[in-house]
């Protein structure tokens, strides 16, 4: 069996591309012969993975992606018999990863957050237009035969918004190898607090995530504000302006009690250093982070607007809530500051996480081509 996987570009800390390594052991293990469709390959890339690199040249996003999406149809034209699966917004793929949800619901939950006078120039954004109608295509495509939701949450949306049939729209969660994100990693926790100076008995709130204002960081932090000290915040990683969210801890009368860590190659260390993982996002259609934190056994705030929430409230390691709901946020970490809650909500979470295992989705993912191949 061939299977091209499409992805624009690969990321140190993306999570198509935590989903492709984690997948890829136990794909090639069950025969599967993976191609990518990249527009570069890092040096040393893993060499059970046959590259295939179209970088047609650009200028600005929208061009950046309009161009890619040809040159990968252009090229998928040339390889007969392969099945393809995209990570990217294509209508030349057989199957579709929502791994960034439904663009439409994330412009939608945008424009609620900004505020008026900004909000025609995102509505006219030409990325965004093309976005929606890169995703328009898509699902109106003859030749997509599945798409692989990865939370229910994304599942309905898809369903409810462009009519695909829920049959279609199979949910395969991402996995996580309990040999990587386990309890265990506590072992650093000693370390990494005396790097940042956080007080050996503060209830450590741990972020991991990029782009600030979409997962949340303004109103976690405003939720801190709340909750008693020595409570303490740490972010993982980037955002563009990182000095606006400094200076609003700051004026919350925080900033003593918040690490911004910036990016990690490796955030393990932090996980193990965390009580409890806190990702009040205005959209996620899973979250890896919160897969993550669960598997090293955190309990979880999160919005209702994460689809990895699902599994948190389904079994009860944690608290979902609304995004905005700062009163709500601000509520559930302080109830977490109770050891003996933390330790209720952490076997929990490593209940929730105990099926999702990397052979676990490679086992559906191969049964999802099988059939498709098949048929």
């Amino acid at each position: 069996m061939r299977l091209a996987i499409v992805r624009q570009r690969y990321t140190p800390y993306g999570g198509a591309e935590r989903f492709v390594e984690r997948a890829l052991a136990a794909l090639a293990a069950s025969g599967v012969e993976i191609a990518l469709i990249t527009r570069r390959w890092p040096a040393g890339g893993d060499p059970r993975i046959a590259p295939v690199v179209v970088d047609p040249p650009y200028l600005g996003r929208t061009l950046r992606d309009l161009g890619f999406a040809r040159a990968v149809c252009a090229a998928v034209a040339r390889m007969p018999g392969t099945l393809v699966q995209s990570h990217e917004r294509i209508a030349c793929c057989d199957v579709y990863r929502a791994g960034d949800g439904v663009h439409a619901v994330w412009v939608e939950e945008r424009l609620r957050e900004l505020p008026a006078w900004r909000r025609p120039a995102l509505a006219a954004s030409p990325y965004h237009r093309y976005m929606l109608a890169a995703e328009r295509r898509l699902y109106a495509s003859a030749r997509l035969q599945r798409v692989i939701c990865i939370s229910r949450m994304v599942q309905t949306e898809i369903h409810e918004r462009f009519g695909l049939p829920r049959e279609r729209l199979p949910v395969i969660y991402n996995a996580i190898d309990p040999a990587v994100f386990h309890p265990g990693l506590a072992a650093h926790r000693a370390a990494v607090r005396a790097r940042h100076g956080i007080p050996a008995d503060a209830c450590v709130f741990l972020l991991v995530g990029s782009a600030y204002a979409r997962k949340g960081v303004a109103r976690a932090l405003a939720a801190l504000a709340a909750v008693p000290a020595p409570a303490h915040f740490v972010v993982v990683g980037r955002d563009r302006h990182p000095a606006r969210y400094a200076a609003l801890a700051r004026q919350l009368g925080v900033a003593a009690r918040v690490t911004f860590a910036g990016p990690q190659a490796d955030p393990k260390p932090y996980y193990g250093a965390a009580d409890a993982f806190v990702l009040p996002t205005l959209y996620d259609a899973l979250s890896n982070a919160v897969l993550e934190a669960l598997a090293c056994g955190l309990p979880v705030v999160t919005s209702d607007r994460c689809g990895a929430g699902e599994l948190v409230a389904a079994h009860g390691a944690g608290t979902v809530c609304g995004a905005r709901d700062i009163g709500a946020i601000a509520a559930a970490m302080t109830g977490l500051l109770d050891a003996a809650v933390r330790a209720r909500a952490s076997a929990r979470a490593l209940a929730a996480m105990a099926p999702l295992t990397p052979e676990a989705m490679a086992g559906e993912l191969v049964a999802l081509y099988d059939g498709l191949l098949a048929g």
